[in-house]
């Protein structure tokens, strides 16, 4: 699994999602999809140019979790008086050696 770590280097530097946009040249849509975590490619050059802004490594943007590590867990939400167990949620855990 690679998780992208936009949402918390934001959080860290208290800045928005917008102002990121505009001061390295990527389109809004884009930076909401890297925070949210649901964009399919990333091209390198948005990479080189975050990594540049926040003076930051590679690995302060992105993660990568091999599938031992990753355990899903169901969430259960009342919609309607209805039990609605469609919820999922990923968990990263730590292997034991």
């Amino acid at each position: 699994m690679i998780k992208i770590k936009i949402a918390e280097l934001l959080g860290k530097h208290k800045m928005s999602r917008k102002d990121l946009a505009e001061a390295v040249g990527i389109r809004q849509a884009t930076v909401g999809l890297l925070y949210n975590e649901e964009i399919k490619r990333i091209d390198v050059e948005w990479l080189d140019k975050i990594c540049a802004y926040f003076e930051c490594n590679l690995t302060d943007i992105i993660d990568y979790y091999p599938d031992d590590m990753i355990v899903e867990e169901k969430s259960y939400k009342i919609k309607d008086n209805t039990l609605d167990d469609s919820y999922s949620n990923l968990r990263i855990i730590r292997s034991e050696d």
